[in-house]
């Protein structure tokens, strides 16, 4: 490969949530001593451990050479680079500058989008298993969460329940809808009829959709990304949607996402909205390192990420099947993610899945309780880091955890 993908970085000290939490988080009125001899593998918080692509550390270093960092204008650079890109991942064609705007944050921009939407009270559609982010946003703005739970087909794939989603819809008088497109934590890629079909739903009972297209880049082979508003004309005018490189290139320490809303009347409201807070203002560097992220080796670097997610979860879940006996898991077809179903293996062997966690804290495994995302017995396990760190974590799952 062009890229590196398979270095290890240490990255204690260098300001990462993903290894200087850890301490933190194993420790408590019940601390986590992790074995002797075992150094701890991040497999929870959604960031990658692959070394940056360099084209955005050089457009980052070159712009800050330059010794004024004052108040300035967005560059067209920005806009065309977003547009490029969206054609060419995407096949998106006709995003003019004036539909795209900045973001601090997808879930900035989804609380924004909830407060023109709705008024507080108001119910709110989300699927479930549920992305926390959503969660907390729906909480913290008083609004009330309403789940449709995703179910798994005789194939195992995760599916929209339409009946479930419409029967709620009308018992709730459900007006606004959070949509996740590839599905966090599941891994769904959704195909073009299930989008046309909830897309017709949601314009039946006129509910407004906040679409996160975060994870749209990272789609494994065999599945494509459709944007959600090129369903119909209809989906492009009730639909507000969200990208960002963050996901994509590990940038979520620059913090930069963006909208893309082709309807005058929201995308207006929105951008009021936004703009009451005085904090909506994109960051000079921020700017530089997207147009970094989206040159051309962009797509070449993103395109060889895919193969090595792909690799590791098609690792991940041989192991799983052949080796984890009660522990179950849907192939991701996006993300990085893994969502395991663990309450087979837990009632037979007596344990909580607290407890289950825990025995992978103590054998330097760091993954993340899916209860919050709505998995009552469910991990999720982040797979985005060099192959050989994914083996070494599987072998110590395999013999200090689920075969001890």
């Amino acid at each position: 490969m062009k890229y590196d993908f398979v270095s290890i970085i240490d990255r204690k000290g260098k300001d990462a949530l993903a290894v200087d939490l850890i301490p933190m988080f194993l420790e408590g009125e019940n601390p986590v001593k992790v074995r002797e001899g075992f150094d701890m593998i991040p497999m929870w918080v959604a960031d990658m451990n692959f070394p940056v692509l360099p084209t955005i550390t050089d457009a980052i270093i070159e712009r800050a050479k330059h010794p004024t960092f004052g108040y300035f204008e967005i560059r067209d650079e920005y806009y065309d680079s977003i547009i490029r890109w969206q054609y060419i991942r995407n096949g998106v064609k006709g995003i003019k500058k004036e539909y795209i705007g900045y973001e601090n944050g997808v879930l900035g921009g989804v609380a924004t989008a909830l407060h023109v939407f709705c008024s507080q009270g108001d119910s709110v559609l989300v699927h479930a298993p549920t992305y926390i982010g959503f969660t907390n946003v729906l909480k913290n703005n008083g609004y009330n969460i309403v789940h449709s739970y995703l179910k798994k087909d005789e194939e195992g794939i995760w599916r929209m329940d339409f009946e479930d989603m419409e029967r709620k819809i009308v018992e709730n008088n459900i007006h606004t809808a959070i949509f996740c497109s590839p599905h966090n934590p599941s891994g769904r890629v959704w195909e073009k009829w299930e989008l046309e079909k909830v897309m017709e739903l949601y314009k039946k009972h006129d509910v407004m959709v906040i679409s996160d297209e975060i994870w749209s880049d990272i789609i494994l082979s065999g599945y494509k990304h459709i944007p959600t508003q090129t369903i119909s004309e209809d989906a492009k005018n009730r639909t507000v949607a969200f990208y960002a490189p963050s996901k994509t290139f590990n940038l979520a320490g620059l913090t930069g996402s963006y909208h893309i809303i082709y309807n005058d009347r929201i995308r207006h409201r929105i951008e009021k909205e936004a703009s009451l807070g005085h904090y909506n203002s994109i960051n000079v560097l921020s700017m530089h390192s997207l147009i970094g992220a989206y040159k051309d080796e962009g797509y070449e670097w993103v395109d060889e990420l895919r193969e090595v997610i792909g690799e590791n979860v098609n690792f991940a879940c041989d192991y799983i099947e052949t080796k984890f006996k009660g522990v179950k898991v849907a192939r991701p077809q996006g993300t990085y993610m893994l969502f395991i179903d663990c309450e087979e293996w837990c009632k037979e062997k007596g344990k909580t899945l607290y407890e289950l966690l825990r025995m992978g804290f103590e054998a330097g495994v760091i993954w993340q309780d899916g209860k919050a995302f709505n998995g009552e017995w469910s991990i999720r396990m982040n797979l985005a880091s060099p192959k050989s760190r994914i083996v070494e974590a599987f072998e110590r799952l395999d013999k200090y955890v689920f075969n001890f």
